[in-house]
């Protein structure tokens, strides 16, 4: 496009008008430009949408405000977009007002038939009242009839009272079935009188007036049929009815009062035994009480407890007193009372065999004289020849007199096991070899045998040897205040020779007279009661134990308690393997059927039932953990601070063990707790009796530990585990090696002695200063040799002020390591350089010296 000019204009096609524009710019100057200005366009509405678009426009005043004024539209946006915009406002705003319109009818509609619902639940609540107020009310006017009725005919038969009549037999006539049928009628009303019609009754008015006017027979028809299926009960109309039982006990009432038996039973009160704290449901079935009754008790009182809860003993009183019984207080410690502890007559307690325990040093006989005794072979199922075991066996002699013999092991870490036989026996026969004398353990079982006060028997063992000196023995006695008869004392001596049989006749005469003199009795038919000898977890049978039975006779199917376990005799073993059915007073005997493995020396009792068996048990297991949680707390700040300072400086080697049976356990632990001194000590993480399992292997892996066996094996899955997790496992059949394996072991847990050797002496002739280096000292080797890798001590007046090691050793002008007695050489410390002549230099040497315990 061009104007008249023939100058080009910027066009913006189409229809448009050309017009002038004045422009202004910076001093006074101007200038004219030529624009294009585009038309109006002028959108006419259609006639249908005109009413449409003023009603809109009306409606709206962001229309009127826009459309009238052109400078307050947005940019870019003509009249009739601007238009159409608004339209679909309001029309969003219209729907958005129907909707709610909508939703606030529907609202309204559900309340209303909230509102009808709940009149229509009223009024047919309100129906039901006044429909089982109306039948309560018709059956207490007919149960007020009858009883006016029964009450008039009573009065009318007064006079006439005659005594019952008999029949042809002369036996008194049974009451008539008509009278009986209808006073059961008469209880029933009265039943229904005071509890209200069923709810099966309420929910059927028509059911419920047939019953009436039909009577009992036919009221209960449906439930006398015949037995309750399984159909019957799920799908039988009605609603919930009542059991046979409940019928047959109400029919047993009408009956009794029919034939004259109306007095009512009196409650019974009971004596409840309360201990510190019972359970709810507990506690009603002492009262024998319902449970429901005693919790809705304890609502009332404020106490929302379930029946599985504990409640005190103050509580429970209170409760108690409000059902009409007497509280009987108890503590816990009186579950034990269960045991028998009555005092034996005189009449019947009968002789019984003397308790026999063989004591002594290690490897003095004692095990071989049994042998001899026996005539039986033990030794050589012993690992290395040494009793580990306390056995426990009967003997029977030529002259027929029966004796029970515990065979106990001399060694010193059997120091607890022949204390238990020393507590269980009546008789001691100590032995003492004739080469040898007295010995650390045969004092120790001195000691045992006075502690005990049991008579005492020496027999002195190997005279067949050469070396053999019994007087030498019976004057080492005399030292621990024991005198035998050949010495005027009242100790019997008889000297022996298990490998020869001599003197045997003669101990056994010895055991006898002393068994006649101390006059054993016991009672075999009170309850048993026996101390364990010894216990161990057997692999096919459970948990064995070897019980000495001392008063009572024990018989297969006995419920008993020992220690912190319980259990039911389910087969007893003789010293033989015999199975036997009863052991008297004196018999050992290996008891199978415990719960858990006691510990050897429990006392074994049988009780009545189990209940009582296992209250005993959880009594006394409880009491144990509370025992060893009181130990094992420190108390004080000097137990904390004793502990804490123990467990810095004290290093330990940690130990599982598994041995076969409890006595031999106990034993190695007490050798192990003696291991150690004050800075190394051996500590068992955890003993026990029988097979090495996956546990062990956890416990020892997570503490760094081994696994020592005692005559047991690992099973199959804890072998696996113990090679995956490198745990080690090492297995001893007899106690002296296994000891010795932790000693060593413990040894090296101990720091290594540090030793220091002198190698020579050098003093200060003068002290040079080199660059580089700093002070160096010209010394003289006056004895000894000095050596650059050793250690040095630099001593002024005898005292020392610096203790270090070289940082050169020269021999004119070349490095040396060591420089011989007589010659001089040079000699610099390292980071020290307060060095003057006739100082001198000690020089020495460390090595370490392992330590053993």
């Amino acid at each position: 496009m061009s104007d008249k000019d023939g100058k080009k204009t910027l066009g913006l096609g189409g229809s448009g008008r050309s017009g002038q524009v004045k422009q202004s710019f910076s001093h006074g100057r101007t200038k004219s430009v030529v624009v294009e200005t585009k038309r109006k366009r002028v959108v006419v509405p259609k006639a249908g949408t005109a009413a449409g678009g003023a009603v809109d426009k009306a409606k709206s005043p962001l229309v009127s405000k826009h459309a009238s004024d052109p400078s307050k539209r947005p940019a870019g946006i003509s009249e009739a977009e601007m238009e159409r915009r608004l339209k679909a406002l309001a029309a969003a705003k219209a729907r958005e007002a129907e909707e709610a319109a909508a939703r606030e009818a529907q609202e309204k509609a559900r309340e209303e038939e909230r509102q009808r619902r709940r009149a229509e639940i009223e009024a047919k609540a309100r129906e039901e009242r006044e429909r089982e107020e109306a039948m309560k009310a018709k059956a207490e006017e007919e149960a007020r009839r009858a009883r006016e009725a029964e009450e008039a005919a009573r009065k009318k038969d007064a006079p006439k009272k005659e005594a019952p009549k008999k029949d042809e037999r002369g036996k008194a006539a049974a009451p008539d079935q008509a009278a009986i049928e209808a006073a059961a009628a008469r209880a029933e009303t009265k039943g229904v009188a005071a509890g209200g019609p069923r709810k099966s009754d309420r929910d059927r008015p028509d059911r419920a007036n047939d019953r009436d006017s039909r009577g009992k027979g036919a009221r209960d028809d449906n439930r006398r049929s015949g037995k309750l299926s399984l159909n019957q009960a799920l799908n039988g109309e009605g609603g919930r009815q009542r059991s046979m039982a409940a019928m047959k006990r109400k029919q047993e009432r009408a009956r009794q009062k029919a034939m004259g038996g109306n007095q009512r039973v009196e409650k019974q009160v009971r004596e409840v035994q309360l201990p510190e704290t019972i359970v709810v449901s507990e506690l009603a079935n002492r009262m024998a009480e319902r449970a429901a009754d005693v919790v809705k008790s304890l609502m009332k009182m404020g106490m929302m407890v379930s029946m599985n809860q504990s409640i005190d003993a103050d509580t429970a009183e209170v409760v108690i007193e409000e059902f009409g019984h007497k509280a009987v207080r108890v503590s816990d410690a009186d579950v034990e009372q269960v045991i028998d502890q009555v005092q034996d007559k005189l009449e019947d307690l009968k002789p019984r065999p003397p308790i026999i325990t063989i004591m002594g040093h290690v490897d003095h006989g004692k095990t071989s004289l049994l042998d001899a005794i026996r005539k039986a072979n033990v030794v050589s199922g012993e690992a290395g020849g040494i009793t580990q075991h306390i056995g426990a066996y009967q003997v029977t002699t030529e002259s027929g007199a029966v004796l029970s013999f515990l065979d106990t092991p001399g060694h010193a870490a059997f120091t607890s096991m022949r204390a238990r036989g020393a507590n269980v026996t009546d008789i001691v026969v100590l032995v003492v070899a004739a080469d040898d004398a007295v010995m650390p353990q045969t004092i120790e079982a001195i000691n045992h045998a006075k502690a005990a006060k049991v008579p005492m028997i020496v027999a002195i063992n190997k005279v067949d040897k050469p070396d053999a000196d019994p007087d030498k023995v019976r004057t080492a006695l005399l030292h621990q205040e024991v005198i035998v008869e050949k010495l005027s004392g009242d100790v019997q001596d008889v000297e022996v020779s298990a490998k020869t049989g001599k003197g045997l006749d003669e101990l056994l005469e010895a055991i006898a007279l002393q068994a006649e003199i101390l006059e054993l009795k016991a009672n075999p038919d009170r309850a048993a009661q026996g101390a364990v000898i010894e216990a161990q977890l057997d692999v096919g049978r459970g948990p064995v134990a070897t019980v000495l039975v001392q008063n009572g006779t024990l018989r297969r199917g006995d419920i008993f308690v020992v220690g912190e376990q319980w259990g039911k005799v389910r087969a007893l073993i003789n010293d033989q393997g015999d199975r036997v059915e009863e052991a008297g007073p004196s018999v050992p005997v290996e008891v199978l059927g415990l719960n858990g493995t006691p510990e050897a020396g429990d006392v074994l009792n049988v009780v009545e039932t189990e209940a009582q068996a296992r209250e005993i048990a959880d009594y006394r297991m409880q009491q144990a953990k509370d025992k060893r949680a009181a130990a094992g707390a420190a108390t004080t700040l000097e137990q904390l601070m004793a502990k804490a300072k123990a467990d810095q400086t004290v290093a330990e080697l940690p130990v599982v063990l598994k041995a076969d049976v409890q006595g031999s356990a106990e034993a190695i632990v007490q050798a192990l707790e003696k291991v150690g001194n004050d800075e190394v000590r051996v500590r068992v993480l955890h003993y026990g009796v029988g097979a090495i399992t996956e546990s062990d292997i956890g416990l020892a892996e997570a503490s760094n530990a081994p696994v020592m066996g005692f005559n047991v094996r690992a099973n199959a899955p804890a072998r696996n585990s113990a090679n995956q997790k490198g745990v080690e496992i090492r297995y001893y059949s007899v106690i002296y090696d296994l000891v010795d394996d932790i000693k060593a072991a413990a040894s090296g847990l101990l720091s290594a002695e540090v030793r220091e050797n002198f190698i020579g002496y050098a003093q200060i002739r003068e002290v040079f200063k080199v660059t580089g280096v700093g002070k160096v000292a010209g010394c003289l080797v006056t004895e000894g040799v000095a050596r650059r890798s050793a250690g040095v001590r630099l001593l002024r007046d005898n005292v020392v002020i610096h203790e270090g090691t070289l940082k050169t050793l020269k021999r004119f002008k070349d490095e040396v390591k060591e420089v011989q007695s007589g010659q001089e050489c040079g000699m610099a410390f390292e980071n020290y350089e307060d060095i003057r002549p006739n100082d001198v230099i000690e020089i020495f040497e460390r090595e370490e010296v392992e330590r053993t315990l």
